[in-house]
């Protein structure tokens, strides 16, 4: 078959976050780790350190990142990249037009010996899911993701099976201008924290690469930093970042003025408004802080909200620029939203 399934099975002890045992983290140590992984991922992907620090962040906010671009500009690479740079499960699933639901959530066979039906996992079973060409897929193969995303978990012949933590899904996607590409469905987007593209490299990065990765794969000399242990430490010091109401309010204004806006059809969901204050946290940690400030909110704010958005008819976006577009919509809403002011007593 023309993809790829997962030939490892799941952990025999799952460890799903809320019963994750481990050494309690503290901000600095978030900061140490995350700026290690930064380094070995940027040893893979020369001069996108922005994009990196997206990656990170929705890691350390339990969120799932869309990347999209053309082919070619490293989407992939930055997720293996990843994955190689924390000691932990990664499994990569091509996804093509003949992928089935049962290859991602996996399937029961029948075991002769023990004379039984078994569970054999699919390929979402892993820390890091790598989807790769996520809109190659047909809709209804896509939809098997939505229970594993939201849930963290996949139900498979009346079983309820946990996903282990950490568990992030690095989803890439071609333009769906390009041939044999289908749209995400709105159900799907929204499932996605941030949604970033890659880019063209700079002259000097695209001069690194040839210089440096011409002759063999950086992936080959990328070691990990880090475990999935640490990782789930990690997450519990994000999660205890403080958010004073004053953020609360600037994010849900932010949100309401997307569902107000005339051009959009579609705004910010709920789900958005809670990812991007998730998001906030970790970025907040990553920077050595133990509160939000309303400038993680502004450096988040098209990453999580953009690709959420749906234009009217009558906006006159064309489809292949609605991310743009969007992202210009965030911006100009930025600019209009009152910004809370900076006092002691909000930290």
């Amino acid at each position: 078959m023309s993809h790829e399934k997962a030939q490892s099975v799941a952990p025999a002890h799952a460890q799903p976050f809320d019963d994750a045992v481990g050494t309690a983290a503290t901000i600095d140590d978030v900061v140490a780790v995350t700026n290690a992984i930064r380094s070995a991922v940027a040893g893979v992907i020369e001069g996108k350190v922005g994009r990196i620090d997206t990656a990170l962040v929705v890691l350390l906010a339990q969120g799932h990142l869309l990347v999209e671009d053309v082919p070619g500009v490293g989407k992939t690479m930055l997720a293996r990249a990843l994955g190689r740079a924390i000691d932990c499960t990664v499994h990569r699933i091509q996804f093509t037009p003949d992928l089935l639901p049962s290859d991602i959530t996996g399937v029961s066979v029948y075991d002769k010996e023990k004379k039984q039906f078994v569970f054999k996992p699919g390929g979402i079973f892993a820390n890091i899911v790598v989807g790769d060409e996520i809109n190659r897929a047909s809709p209804k193969t896509q939809s098997a993701l939505l229970e594993a995303m939201a849930e963290r978990q996949v139900s498979a012949d009346g079983q309820t099976h946990v996903l282990d933590a950490p568990f992030m899904v690095m989803a890439t996607q071609n333009p769906i201008e390009m041939e044999g590409t289908y749209r995400l469905p709105e159900a799907q987007r929204d499932r996605f924290m941030a949604r970033i593209t890659m880019g063209y490299p700079t002259r000097s990065a695209e001069l690194a690469m040839l210089e440096h990765h011409g002759a063999a794969s950086p992936l080959d000399q990328t070691t990990p930093v880090t475990d999935a242990a640490t990782v789930r430490s990690l997450i519990s010091a994000v999660l205890g970042v403080h958010v004073a109401r004053d953020i609360h309010e600037y994010v849900l204004d932010i949100v309401a003025a997307t569902r107000s806006h005339e051009s959009i059809r579609l705004g910010a969901s709920p789900r958005a408004a809670l990812h991007l204050v998730r998001a906030c946290r970790a970025r907040a940690a990553m920077s050595g802080r133990a509160y939000v400030i309303p400038d993680d909110v502004q450096a988040l704010a098209a990453p999580i909200l953009a690709h959420r958005l749906v234009f009217t008819g009558r906006s006159g976006v064309a489809s292949h620029d609605t991310a743009r577009a969007a992202e210009s919509v965030i911006d100009s809403i930025l600019r209009q939203v009152r910004v809370p002011e900076r006092t002691d007593q909000d930290r």
